[in-house]
């Protein structure tokens, strides 16, 4: 069950120990609006749950993870919204995909949203973004390298369960443009 944080099964996976390090240290300095409270650990307590967190790369899931249940074998959008959350996609794209979480010397300083990908992306774009990863193009040349870029799900998720994704994505719609047919 969920108890209000984010799932963190695959955490190790989507996040490097630097970012993980700075967002243990002061989660409200990364993103002020955050419910996560500051943990207030020692430098050598934070350094050892640093690195039991970076090595969380989905074997909680035993082989076994919950978007293949028999019930949701077949039902490609139920499947795709628990594969978005399952995964931790939610915790760097936003709750249905909003967008909006922060991210260092990227333009907006945000990770984009994904409630227009069906816009801005054919469905094999897509799964082939998901597939390959993405790293961010940097707003400042000069400046730091963006510490958190979308890995390569290739490693984790199946063809057939990158396509439930694709198909969970390319239902959510931007709220800005509900009211586009006047």
């Amino acid at each position: 069950g969920n108890s209000g944080g984010p799932d963190l099964s695959l955490v190790g996976f989507r996040h490097g120990s630097a970012w993980l390090d700075l967002w243990l240290k002061d989660p409200q300095a990364w993103r002020p609006q955050t419910t996560m409270p500051n943990p207030h650990i020692t430098d050598n307590a934070r350094a050892a749950l640093v690195d039991y967190l970076a090595n969380l790369k989905g074997e909680a899931f035993g082989g076994n993870p919950p978007w293949n249940t028999p019930e949701l074998k077949g039902k490609g959008l139920q499947r795709g919204l628990v594969i978005f959350s399952s995964t931790g996609c939610a915790s760097c794209h936003g709750k249905a995909g909003a967008g909006g979480y922060p991210n260092n010397n990227v333009r907006g300083s945000a990770i984009p949203a994904l409630n227009t990908v069906s816009q801005t992306y054919t469905r094999e774009e897509l799964k082939r973004k998901i597939s390959s990863g993405a790293k961010p193009q940097k707003a400042n040349p000069s400046g730091p390298e963006p510490l958190i870029s979308m890995p390569g799900w290739s490693s984790i998720l199946k063809p057939d369960e990158i396509e439930s994704l694709v198909d969970y994505l390319f239902s959510l719609k931007n709220p800005a443009s509900k009211n586009d047919n006047f």
